[in-house]
């Protein structure tokens, strides 16, 4: 068979529209061999994992990466692709801590910290000490935490475990749209007129419904709207619950869509603290600054 019959024949390769871009990165003006306490954090969630390196206290490198078929190797995956970037070894990190919902798998973990407290440590080192309420949006919940000056929960709720207003859910609107996720967005504010939010919070009904608007003949960047919008209203629901102080940080993957971000944002009537660090790397961020923290305290101990 030749290759153009070979072409033709062949079954076309299924796009993953819902596929958002991984990414690692590292401080190169600096050199971590020169740090005298090299933590990590490991944040292994339902939809993606991140490892964080945080060297005297400082935000070093990071690797996030869709996580696996296990808690175990998503975590390894996740720090090998930062360590092997800078020419790294597990035994060169003197602490480790998992979080996220497979924070107990993490095998070289030294001990494991609940990503609710990790995430207001992260937001803490990210938005500074004026953050006071944090949105986590996850793969499959959304976490209201309410902090202190340090970073100190003293409240949180979240909600049931539906991946509506969720990453899973916007992954799953994208497949649907056939539109890469990283377009829904800014897509979801080129339209006419904004749309009311789909009725159902269910990621299932609102498929369904979004099916039916398109049939109805909705725009997909209505649809795209229209669901970006309900995404919000739920969120803010929660917000709500727990009351919204200034120093508002929202954490997690659906922090990079606008298109959900400034509805929030425009429901609650309070914009969202800026940051330059992506807002993904939270937990494991904050996971690895507790790293540090535990080992100052042992060595004032030993000392």
């Amino acid at each position: 068979m030749n290759a153009e019959v070979a072409a033709a024949t062949a079954t076309p390769e299924k796009k993953e529209f819902w596929r958002w871009q991984e990414n690692t990165w590292f401080d190169e003006t600096k050199n971590w061999k020169d740090a005298k306490i090299i933590t990590c954090g490991i944040d292994v969630g339902s939809v993606s994992s991140q490892a964080v390196l945080v060297c005297d206290g400082e935000l070093y490198g990071y690797n996030s990466m869709r996580t696996g078929n296990n808690s175990p190797d998503s975590a390894k995956n996740a720090l090998q692709g930062i360590m092997d970037k800078i020419g790294m070894k597990l035994e060169d990190i003197h602490y480790v801590v998992g979080t996220g919902y497979g924070r107990v798998n993490v095998p070289f973990a030294h001990k494991a910290i609940t990503e609710i407290a990790c995430h207001a440590r992260g937001a803490n080192y990210m938005g500074g000490s004026k953050v006071r309420t944090i949105l986590d949006m996850g793969g499959q919940d959304c976490k209201a935490i309410h902090c202190d000056e340090k970073g100190k929960v003293t409240n949180f709720l979240m909600n049931d475990k539906c991946a509506a207003g969720t990453g899973r859910g916007m992954e799953v609107i994208s497949d649907l749209m056939q539109i890469p996720i990283a377009e829904l967005g800014p897509r979801s504010f080129d339209v006419d007129v904004e749309p009311e939010a789909v009725s159902s919070i269910c990621v299932v009904f609102a498929k369904s419904e979004a099916l039916g608007l398109l049939k109805a003949g909705y725009t997909k960047n209505k649809v795209i709207a229209a669901y970006c919008q309900a995404m919000a209203e739920r969120v803010v629901s929660l917000l709500e619950r727990i009351g919204v102080e200034e120093g508002f940080f929202i954490t997690g993957g659906i922090a990079k869509n606008p298109g959900v971000v400034k509805r929030i944002e425009r429901l609650l009537g309070i914009k969202a603290v800026d940051t330059k660090i992506d807002s993904q790397i939270a937990g494991a961020l904050g996971a690895a600054l507790f790293g540090y923290t535990l080992m100052q305290k042992q060595g004032a101990k030993a000392a």
